[in-house]
């Protein structure tokens, strides 16, 4: 079983309960807008680290991609930070990954799963804050996600 922290949209703020959280997972998946490399640098010793830019992130994430595919168990995943620059084929993927909104979102599409975590830095319109964890089943390829609300 992997346990996989997902975030987005930090904005230069690690909150203790996002640390907290994460350090009990297995790796860390980051849907951009950091804002800051130390939040990058903080979140690294933590385990295996996924990310991509955001439109708040500036030079030093010249770096990142904007989209990345990877697997994680066996389970494929498409990851953007904002949704209109999914990929127009996902073949093969399971779970699209994106941030932006700032808002929680959760829902199978077409037989993927689509997910927000929402925001752990900053609230933005109307919402709280939320991060997600997922826990993913190495044997059977199958996962589960829990919203985690953070105090804030």
């Amino acid at each position: 079983m992997k346990k996989i922290a997902v975030i987005s949209d930090t904005h230069d703020i690690l909150r203790l309960e996002v640390v907290s959280v994460a350090k009990s997972c297995d790796g860390i998946i980051h849907a951009g807008d950091f804002t800051r490399e130390s939040i990058l640098d903080a979140l690294r010793p933590l385990g295996s680290v996924y990310v991509v830019r955001g439109n708040n992130d500036r030079m030093w994430t010249k770096h990142l991609k904007d989209t990345l595919r990877f697997q994680i168990g066996g389970v494929s995943f498409f990851l953007t930070h904002d949704r209109r620059n999914v990929a127009g084929n996902l073949d093969g993927v399971d779970v699209v990954i994106f941030g932006h909104t700032h808002k929680y979102f959760q829902e199978m599409i077409n037989g993927r799963l689509w997910l927000n975590p929402g925001s752990c830095g900053r609230p933005r319109f109307g919402g709280g804050l939320s991060m997600a964890v997922m826990e993913i089943n190495e044997e059977d390829h199958t996962w589960t996600v829990e919203k985690i609300p953070i105090p804030g």
